[in-house]
């Protein structure tokens, strides 16, 4: 016991950094808990290194205890806010390389499909297009292909 009360500080900062691995690396940062936590060992840790504290058991639990809902009262929201911003960006893969030749007049009302790996696609246009025109694909969606002349898209 003697032995952990020695290296008090040193176990504190190894325990808060992982603590910080396991919560950025194997969750995702998908919890805040194990954040706050690491991050008030690592500072109370920290804290007993430089002498600010001293290397007790008790005054790690409290010291703890305090930063860790302190750091949760202070970075909650702004942490959340960060998680909540996402971007969505449209993947381009082999979809993107199709051409075709229609073959019926492209519009509003067209029923028009395209057989590609093994579904059934329905063509759609944002503007009409004719017969017998070499389209590419340049968007899809779920059961759709949406396509523009060559050279429009």
């Amino acid at each position: 016991m003697s032995l952990f009360v020695e290296h008090l500080s040193q176990i504190l900062i190894v325990l808060g950094l992982l603590a910080l691995i396991i919560e950025v690396a194997v969750l995702g940062f998908a919890t805040f808990v194990l954040f706050f936590l690491g991050l008030s060992l690592v500072l109370s840790g920290l804290m007993m290194s430089v002498g600010l504290l001293d290397a007790t058991l008790m005054n790690a639990l409290w010291v703890n205890a305090v930063l860790t809902a302190a750091l949760a009262a202070v970075l909650w929201q702004p942490l959340k806010r960060m998680q909540a911003k996402t971007q969505s960006t449209e993947v381009n893969s082999d979809f993107a390389d199709i051409t075709l030749v229609l073959s019926d007049d492209l519009n509003e009302q067209s029923q028009l499909t395209h057989a590609y790996s093994g579904i059934t696609w329905q063509l759609k246009s944002e503007t009409p297009i004719a017969k017998g025109t070499t389209v590419k694909v340049v968007k899809k969606s779920v059961g759709v292909l949406w396509v523009a002349e060559l050279g429009d898209e």
